[in-house]
């Protein structure tokens, strides 16, 4: 009885089986993708590094003497007009070697007077023979001795005043104190920085270039530069400096932009968003991706290229080798392997293969 059931349901199920089937074969389902078109409106020709501004004339200040600070009125931001003091260390003992050198040219000029007077008298005392040849040459050697003895001290006496001088550090013209980095009753030597001004209205922005870049750009490169703390006005920079690479196998190159402009809120120090538009035919084939339409495996780095079917509507997608650059809020920089007029996938390339036909809806 069980056995004549089941063979009774075995039937059935392969009756089943043969009435669903067609003598046609059943047609594939095509899966629709979303593709964008490599265009020359696509070509990479804007790019944004960060930056930071700073005086173009930017001075480090410091004594030419040693001492310990007994002022040091100013803040940071604080603006100066030309003489006002910076910071002032304590000036008595440069004084004290000024007086000391005021009486050492005292007592050679008494000193000299008196070598003069003695070789005036030695010469009339020879020109009536009354004197040797050489009492004369030694009265002479002794004047011009006390005449250099003065010269000396006179130099001693003005380093000594000069010293006294240079105990005050003040502004050589108007600016603002970019920084201040000593404390009153510090100890400091002598070419130890004190303070920092930013004199003049003109700044520049300080950043790095990647090696990738560097080549395309040059003075005539257009910049434009954004500060967040002046929102609402656009600068125009000028490429003023492109120097060696910053560090030893570093592939960051410093670069400085000169602003033309000015505006009462630029100081040193603000965050800056720098464009540069390159030119395009430096960029030609560099294009910006979404992240998600490049995949990686262990043969390499490609993304899917859709190439139109017979049938319109239709593509077969290949996979395409490409080069990654470098990844921005944008996407992902494609160096090489695509070419103007190239569809790329940008969505559903997990569920696609290498020579699978798809549906193409209109670009994106």
């Amino acid at each position: 009885m069980m056995k004549s059931s089941v063979c009774t349901l075995l039937a059935v199920t392969l009756a089943l089986g043969a009435c669903g089937k067609s003598d046609d074969t059943v047609e594939e389902m095509l899966r629709p993708v979303r593709y964008v078109m490599v265009s020359d409106a696509s070509v990479f020709r804007d790019r944004s590094f960060s930056g930071t501004s700073k005086s173009s004339r930017e001075s480090r200040l410091s004594f030419k003497v040693s001492g310990t600070i007994i002022n040091a009125p100013v803040q940071i931001g604080q603006r100066l007009n030309a003489g006002d003091l910076i910071a002032e260390i304590d000036s008595a003992s440069y004084v004290l070697q000024a007086q000391q050198a005021q009486a050492s040219l005292v007592e050679a000029q008494a000193n000299d007077r008196r070598a003069a007077a003695n070789y005036e008298r030695t010469k009339g005392l020879y020109a009536n023979d009354n004197a040797s040849l050489n009492d004369l040459e030694s009265a002479r050697a002794q004047a011009e001795s006390a005449s250099a003895v003065v010269r000396a001290a006179s130099k001693a006496l003005e380093i000594a005043r000069l010293n006294v001088s240079y105990t005050r550090l003040t502004a050589d013209t108007d600016c603002s104190i970019a920084s201040l980095d000593i404390e009153v009753n510090e100890n400091v030597a002598s070419g130890q920085q004190v303070a920092a001004v930013s004199c003049g209205d003109a700044f520049e922005v300080n950043l790095d270039l990647p090696e990738s870049l560097i080549g395309s750009v040059n003075e005539r490169t257009p910049v434009s530069v954004r500060f967040g703390a002046i929102p609402d006005q656009v600068f125009r920079g000028v490429i003023s400096e492109i120097a060696v690479a910053s560090a030893a196998g570093s592939a960051a190159f410093p670069v400085v932009i000169k602003i033309t402009g000015s505006h009462p809120s630029l100081r040193s120090g603000l965050a800056a968003d720098v464009t540069f538009q390159f030119d395009s035919a430096a960029d030609k084939g560099r294009v910006v991706l979404p992240v998600t339409a490049v995949i990686h495996d262990p043969s390499g780095t490609f993304v899917f290229i859709a190439a139109p079917a017979e049938v319109a509507g239709e593509a077969v997608v290949s996979r395409r080798t490409v080069t990654l650059g470098e990844l921005s809020q944008l996407g992902i920089e494609i160096v090489d392997g695509l070419e103007v007029g190239d569809r790329v996938v940008t969505a559903g390339i997990s569920v696609i293969r290498d020579g699978q036909r798809v549906l193409l809806p209109p670009a994106e």
